[in-house]
């Protein structure tokens, strides 16, 4: 009798779970949830990224702690990656319930009450989904550049510090990486404050807090990456 009890508390369990998944509040949850972990991991990757201004010492060291452990830093790389899919996925499915419920445009042509980040913000998803694929392709998996990943420090670890350094010596690619900064600073000034109001968390009074929590960090990351690319192409980096 108990196992009958917990077989049908299961299916229940997975049939509510299945229900939410369909559901455009489970796909918002989902944006959100995972919004967040990418939202904590831009600020990790980041911090960790500016110890180049400490010098190749620190940089390569960094580097090789996290490298220590092949099978954990691919395990978390294919989990972001996950995150990623599932941030996408429920944001292209969103937009088309949303398209679905609202066929006709708006008549003025513009929409009201809604800034230009939060307009574009599936765009600016899209482009920055874009770049990953080529970052991971330049720097992870030595793609665009294989010489990249042989270069070794005089320890014979891998020398990040210079890889970083010749990558962003090509101006397409520092180029391409600044824009990319740009499109993420307007996605994470709109995404982050939402992704708050989606877990319940932003309420009237709380508003300009997380706003301004928004577009602060957003502008904290953009300035943090880029001036590792604009070190690199003036030679403060060399």
């Amino acid at each position: 009798m108990a196992a009958s009890v917990q077989n049908l508390q299961k299916r229940s369990s997975a049939g509510l779970l299945l229900q939410l998944w369909h559901s455009s509040l489970g796909k918002k949850y989902i944006m959100a949830v995972t919004g967040l972990g990418l939202y904590l991991f831009v600020i990790i990757h980041m911090v960790g990224n500016l110890q180049i201004f400490m010098g190749a010492e620190k940089l390569n060291a960094y580097a090789a702690l996290l490298k220590s452990n092949a099978g954990v830093l691919w395990g978390a790389r294919i989990g972001l990656l996950a995150i990623v899919g599932l941030h996408i996925t429920s944001a292209l499915q969103l937009a088309g319930i949303n398209r679905k419920a609202r066929p006709v445009g708006y008549a003025a042509g513009k929409p009201v009450a809604s800034t230009f980040a939060q307009r574009t913000i599936l765009l600016s998803g899209l482009i920055i989904l874009a770049f990953i694929l080529f970052h991971l392709a330049h720097y992870t998996l030595g793609l665009v550049d294989p010489s990249l990943l042989a270069l070794q420090d005089g320890t014979g670890r891998h020398d990040v510090y210079r890889m970083v350094q010749q990558g962003f010596s090509n101006p397409l690619v520092s180029i391409f990486y600044i824009v990319a900064m740009g499109l993420l600073l307007l996605h994470l000034s709109h995404g982050v404050s939402s992704l708050f109001q989606s877990l319940g968390l932003r309420s009237k009074k709380t508003v300009g807090v997380f706003d301004k929590l928004a577009k602060g960090s957003a502008l904290l990351l953009f300035l943090g990456n880029s001036a590792i690319v604009i070190a690199v192409l003036f030679g403060l980096i060399k």
